[in-house]
């Protein structure tokens, strides 16, 4: 898969997988994953990580689930880097997420809801 080179192929990458997985509304009650898409995350594989989160939530058929971008929040050393937040739950922040561990990411912390402490970001949320 190729690198994003711009915001243009960006948006359009956004809109290919909100019609891939007939996006539902964003709804605050949602399970939130949020993946940060600033030049160092892009620059790290954040697409591939898009991507691969955008497929899991379509395979386990969640409709609770909203994926979206997120801007950098200087963890650059760590990235990808992606932000799970539950309602009624502290957020957790997953560091050099890579697609092989997103489906472990979406099995065990966003249907099992039991966090990966080996994912974590260390000294973050």
């Amino acid at each position: 898969m190729n690198k994003i080179k711009n915001f243009k192929e960006l948006q359009k990458l956004r809109d290919t997988m909100k019609a891939r997985m007939g996006m539902r509304a964003a709804m605050p009650e949602n399970i939130w994953i949020e993946i940060q898409m600033e030049e160092c995350g892009i620059k790290a594989g954040a697409r591939e990580i898009v991507t691969a989160f955008c497929e899991e939530v379509s395979k386990h058929k969640l409709v609770n689930v909203t994926v979206a971008q997120a801007p950098c929040d200087g963890f650059c050393d760590n990235e990808p880097v992606v932000k799970i937040s539950t309602p009624g739950k502290k957020d957790v922040t997953y560091s050099r997420v890579t697609p092989e561990r997103v489906s472990r990411i979406v099995s065990e912390h966003v249907v099992g809801g039991t966090p990966i402490s080996d994912f974590k970001v260390k000294g973050g949320a």
